[in-house]
């Protein structure tokens, strides 16, 4: 029997209520919307509804405007991995904005690979 392969679709996008790092629950869609308004603690980004990929992994950039760290280097992209724990598993890739809020303005492209293919990709402006 083959084995089925993996469906991935954006359940939703935009800004999110607070998201609870430590927790399993994915944060609430406040507003469908790519264009965000930047306030500190703006939580954004996307929800991928992944089916059958139990035991797989995805892999995830998150691309942002260019700002440094506290030793003054250029911050590369955000970069990970998420093991799919269920055939019926939500992702949530985004971010929340933190201080100084200027330098988070602009572009930010978030981008989610399976096997090296591109399976959901969104590109927020903070405004």
């Amino acid at each position: 029997m083959a084995k089925r392969r993996p469906t991935f679709k954006i359940y939703s996008y935009g800004e999110y209520s607070k998201w609870d790092r430590e927790s399993r629950d994915i944060p609430k869609i406040l507003d469908f919307t790519t264009e965000i308004k930047a306030e500190i603690g703006t939580e954004f980004g996307y929800v991928l509804h992944i089916k059958n990929g139990k035991g797989e992994k995805v892999d995830f950039q998150i691309d942002h405007p260019p700002f440094t760290d506290d030793e003054g280097n250029l911050r590369p992209p955000f970069t990970g991995e998420q093991f799919i724990r269920t055939n019926d598993y939500e992702f949530y890739l985004g971010d929340c904005i933190w201080e100084p809020l200027e330098d988070k303005l602009g572009k930010w492209e978030l981008t989610t690979w399976y096997n090296g293919k591109v399976v959901a990709h969104k590109i927020f402006t903070l405004i």
